[in-house]
């Protein structure tokens, strides 16, 4: 009888162990690699759409690095929001838009996730991206913007709200795919 008690403590513990240890590996994936966020608005359509949720990768603050075209997601303290958008300049860079063509230190940048955007805007008589600059990107920060240029709060001083240029410290991650709703699970780009 006693042998029954001790074995049934063992498995209770056991168990708890590994639900207790299930957790803790759960608040570190999330707190220290992935995380998911929810997309609110439309300023990156078509790429990411409003209330698509996206898994985020948080390694970039110590295994990683932010290139150009990476989709971000950045906090804003003030406000107790978060933002998506792309990186366009880079720190020290020279960002300039003429006729919707992205210029970086004088060389043109394609921008192919705009591609079926720019034809519409063509095909409209209108511009996606008015034009603005050169503008330099200060040492520590990023200039971002949404794909959906005309309807994005971004780093563009013309832009109905700004957020200005982004540091370094404010960019939580980067986008990796989209997982929910889930006929739409797919890898951003």
């Amino acid at each position: 009888m006693e042998e029954e008690k001790k074995g049934k403590q063992y498995w209770d513990w056991g168990w708890a162990r590994s639900i207790l240890f299930a957790i803790v590996v759960a608040f570190l994936i999330r707190a220290y690699i992935l995380t998911p966020v929810l997309v609110e608005g439309a300023s990156m359509e078509p790429t990411l759409h409003d209330h698509e949720k996206i898994i985020v990768s948080k390694t970039i603050s110590w295994i990683g690095e932010i290139h150009r075209g990476d989709i971000v997601i950045i906090k804003d303290d003030e406000v107790k929001i978060n933002y998506v958008k792309r990186v366009i300049g880079l720190p020290g860079e020279t960002i300039e838009m003429k006729d919707d063509v992205l210029f970086v230190n004088g060389k043109e940048i394609r921008e192919p996730y705009l591609d079926d955007y720019k034809k519409t805007a063509n095909q409209l008589g209108s511009r996606l991206t008015g034009d603005f600059g050169p503008i330099e990107v200060p040492k520590d920060h990023y200039f971002v913007m949404g794909d959906n240029r005309p309807h994005s709060m971004d780093s563009r001083t013309d832009s109905l709200d700004t957020l200005g240029f982004i540091e370094t410290d404010r960019i939580i991650g980067k986008s990796k795919f989209v997982l929910f709703p889930f006929k739409n699970i797919r890898i951003t780009k």
